[in-house]
This record gives C-alpha cells, sequence and structure tokens, in this order.
C-alpha cells in the first residue's frame, strides 16, 4: 500500500510482517568477481551462497503466507481422486470463473501440452511478445511466433500506460495474410515479460477477442502475471479505478478460451495450471496429461503445492498482494530515475528494467550490453539480476545472431521478500555503477548451448573488465 508522509513523499508499506527470516550474506567484492568468473559471467550459474538480494526472478521465491503453509499440512496426498484438487477447482471457478482444470508442474509444461494439442507444423501464433520457453515450444513443433505488439512498445522512455496491447492493424494483416486456418490460436501476456512487464487494457483485449470470434480463431491467455496486469488496469484504465482487483480478473478470463499460468508468480508456488470452460478442449488436454505430467489430480505438481495453489489464487486478487511488487517495482524505477539511470518507463509488474543500451551505449549487441549490464550490477552490489536482451534470443538455423529488440537487465522483485531498505541500497550500488559505466565492456560466448543458450552458456569479459571495476569499487567503496 501506497502511504504518504507527512514529507509529501509516497513510499510503498509493507502489508505484512516478517515471522520466518532467512540468512542471507553480503560477500567482498574480489569474492564476487571469483564466483562471476566461475559462473562464465552468466548469473543463472551463479551459487546462492554467493548472492546478496537475489532478484534473477520471481518464479518460485516469492515469499508464501501463512495461510499457504498451513494449508500444505492438510493437503490430501492421494495419488487419485485428493480432495486437495477439487479444492483447487473450487478456486478457480470462483477467482477466473473457469469450471475444468489441469494442473501441471509449471508453465512451460502448459505450454507444451498446449501446442501438442492445438498447434500444427506451418502454423503461427500471433502474440502480444513472446516468452522465451513460449517460442522455444512453438518453434520445436514446427510452428512461428509473430509479435504484433504497438510500436510504442519497444519505446522504452514512454508514458504509454498498456504497452503490452496487441496492434489490432497487424492481428487483422496476419488473418488476412495466412488465412484463419494457418493460425493455432491467438496469445497474449499478462503482463508482457520481455518488454519490461507491460500490461495490456481490458480495452484491446475485447477487440482482440471480437476479431477470433470474427475469424473462428482460439484465443489463449498466459495468465502467470494476471493479478499485477488486473491491479494495473485499475490503476490506468478509464472506469476501472472503482472495480475491484478480483473482478477484473474474472472480466480477464471471461475473454479467453484457454488460461494457463505460471503458479510461481502470482500465487507463489511452484506449480502450473491450465483452465478452460470448453469441455473439448479440456478433454483433448487431459489425456494427455499423464503421458507428459502425472494424474489430472495432481498433474505433476506436490499435492502440498495444489493446495497451496487454490490458497493463493483467493489471495492473489487482495489489492495489497497484487499491488505488493507493482508498488515497489515503481518505487524502485522512480528512485533511479531521480539519479538519473536509465530504466524502462512507464514501470510496469515483475520487475524494474534498466535499459542496457542506454546504461551502456559503448556495447554493440553483439557484445551483449544486457548480460554485461547483469554481471556489473552484480559485481559492484551482489544483487543477482537477469539478461533479457540478445543472449535471451538464440541464434536462427543458420546460426546467424538474432539481435533483440530491447536489451534490457531485469531487477526482479520477488513478492513480499525484500523491504525499501533492500531496494534503496540496490539504488545506490546501481547508481554508482551507473556513474562508472565506462569500465564495463562486452562479452563473447566461450560455452554456447544451441537453445535457451541463456540457462547454461558461459561467456568472457572483453579486456578484463571484471578486473578493472572490481579495482575502483574497492577503491571508491572498500571491500563491500
Amino acid at each position: 500500500m501506497n502511504i504518504r508522509l507527512a514529507s509529501g513523499k509516497e513510499i510503498p508499506v509493507e502489508m505484512h510482517k516478517v515471522r520466518i527470516v532467512q540468512k542471507i550474506h553480503l560477500r567482498s567484492v574480489d569474492e564476487r568477481r571469483r564466483a562471476l568468473e566461475e559462473a562464465g559471467y552468466n548469473t543463472f550459474l551463479l551459487r546462492t551462497r554467493d548472492i546478496f538480494l537475489d532478484m534473477l526472478t520471481d518464479s518460485g521465491v516469492n515469499a508464501m503466507s501463512d495461510n499457504q503453509l498451513a494449508g500444505m499440512m492438510v493437503a490430501d496426498d492421494a495419488y487419485a481422486g485428493g480432495e486437495s484438487y477439487y479444492r483447487l477447482v473450487d478456486a478457480v471457478k470462483d477467482v477466473l470463473g473457469y469450471r475444468f482444470v489441469l494442473p501441471v508442474h509449471q508453465g512451460r509444461a502448459a505450454e507444451h501440452l498446449i501446442d501438442k494439442v492445438f498447434l500444427k507444423p506451418g502454423q503461427v501464433v500471433p502474440t502480444n511478445y513472446h516468452f522465451t520457453t513460449t517460442r522455444a515450444h512453438i518453434e520445436i513443433l514446427g510452428g512461428t511466433m509473430l509479435e504484433i505488439y504497438a510500436d510504442e512498445a519497444l519505446n522504452t522512455q514512454s508514458t504509454h500506460p498498456f504497452k503490452g496491447n496487441i496492434d489490432l492493424n497487424k492481428l487483422n494483416d496476419v488473418i488476412k495474410r495466412y488465412g484463419p486456418e494457418k493460425i493455432a490460436y491467438v496469445r497474449m501476456e499478462a503482463t508482457t515479460n520481455l518488454l519490461g512487464g507491460q500490461p495490456f487494457s481490458l480495452e484491446n483485449m475485447r477487440a482482440v477477442r471480437e476479431i477470433c470470434d470474427r475469424h473462428k480463431l482460439l484465443f489463449v491467455l498466459d495468465g502467470s502475471l494476471v493479478s499485477e496486469n488486473a491491479y494495473l488496469i485499475k490503476q490506468r484504465e478509464p472506469g476501472y479505478a472503482h472495480k475491484g482487483v478480483a473482478e477484473i480478473i474474472k472480466e480477464m478470463c471471461s475473454l479467453a478460451d484457454i488460461y494457463y499460468m505460471s503458479a510461481r508468480k502470482n500465487t507463489s508456488v511452484r506449480g502450473g495450471m491450465i483452465a478452460t470452460n470448453n469441455e473439448k478442449f479440456y478433454l483433448q488436454l487431459r489425456d494427455w496429461l499423464p503421458v507428459y505430467e502425472g494424474f489430472l489430480t495432481y498433474g505433476g505438481m506436490s499435492v502440498k503445492e495444489v493446495e497451496a495453489m487454490a490458497i493463493g489464487l483467493r489471495e492473489m486478487t487482495a489489492p495489497e498482494v497484487a499491488g505488493c511488487a507493482v508498488e515497489q517495482v515503481k518505487y524502485f524505477a522512480h528512485r533511479l530515475l531521480e539519479n538519473g539511470v536509465p530504466v524502462v518507463t512507464p514501470p510496469g509488474g515483475l520487475a524494474c528494467h534498466l535499459d542496457a543500451r542506454r546504461f551502456l551505449p559503448h556495447i554493440p549487441q553483439t557484445q551483449y550490453p544486457a548480460g554485461a549490464l547483469s554481471a556489473a550490477v552484480y559485481l559492484s552490489s551482489g544483487i543477482r539480476t537477469m539478461e533479457r536482451g540478445t543472449i535471451s534470443t538464440d541464434r536462427d538455423k543458420d546460426g546467424k545472431e538474432i539481435l533483440a529488440d530491447l536489451e534490457l537487465t531485469r531487477i526482479a522483485v520477488p513478492r513480499r521478500v525484500y523491504t525499501i531498505s533492500h531496494i534503496e541500497y540496490a539504488v545506490d550500488r546501481i547508481t554508482w555503477l551507473y556513474q562508472h559505466r565506462d569500465l564495463v565492456k562486452g562479452l563473447k560466448f566461450v560455452e554456447e548451448p544451441p537453445v535457451l543458450r541463456f540457462f547454461f552458456g558461459k561467456l568472457a569479459a572483453l579486456e578484463d573488465w571484471g578486473k578493472t571495476l572490481s579495482e575502483a569499487f574497492k577503491k571508491e567503496l572498500g571491500d563491500y
């Protein structure tokens, strides 16, 4: 919740109290440099013991509520027919408005099943923007993902409230060009992760629904961050300020034929699910569930997580839960902007995003500025962030580099995990780094997997800039 102080300044006040704590460590800059070199300048390969603030992702690292933890203790661990599943079904019906539910072990498992059933080789999937695993599943099965975002989506210095919208003219052009039979489904992602956590509006979603109805196209919603998108609709879209987050979520879901989510985000559990009101779609998906996931009533998840997901679905509609990360992200971004640090605006859900091309304009995209910036942030602070740029985009089939539309360093804000003091520390160290940005150079691959290379690839620092930066840090700030 945002609270206005007597000074006039607004800060997001955490609407929860800490009852269980986990110890974290701040390593010296020399220790951080050694860890970074061992990890091949890839923050994914850092060990937790070497990380101070883990802002790599919001996936599976959010704080669970006391009610969720209590629910896990009474979960029904039956292999088939467990009551925890039916409590999840009830929650999905109440919160999202869907009758049929298929739990899966995480979001990419849902993508795999949806593409297994509904995508044929040679078909296309128009979307407001791709996510890495989403595109990988589509391409592995012989499909093509088409990004039909509005031009404003790639403007990192914007005031547009809904950069996650689909460009309706582009959607109509895709249908005209390919024909409805060549379109597997239309997909919208809430919020668009790789655009900087940007939401779409309900006005835009309704228009997409009308186009899909006109051409008898399947409409799929990735609702992994549905509560954050709903919270931002409440804040930004005319006519919704008086509506509750729960009401907006249900309206969003009513427009999609199939809903899927990584439950690791909004519901704070390690799992995922697919939901629909179409019994035919449900049965088509259900029959493949035991092959790739597990029986219907647990779907590859721990039943404890199934129980906690049911509780988390209900809790994510509360404004203090839906908005906790959004408000911290906004505070984070505005504090960096005050210091002249280039970030994506307007702030969205999920994370504060540094614009690496403006932060490090001297590094060409072929030397991976977003990856270099992510490594430099860790070296300067002990904070683990994630590259969301060209490293996150695999080469084409001929081995040619595909330059990303944006070069972003994502600083995720897990829900109910960090406090304003942590964010202020991050602001200070990132500001210091920005003042010394000329010391950061590019990266080159030394080990490069052929698919989703950002997970396991290893890189090296050009001109050994890690040493130069760490020496400057020690001279000005000491070991820590």
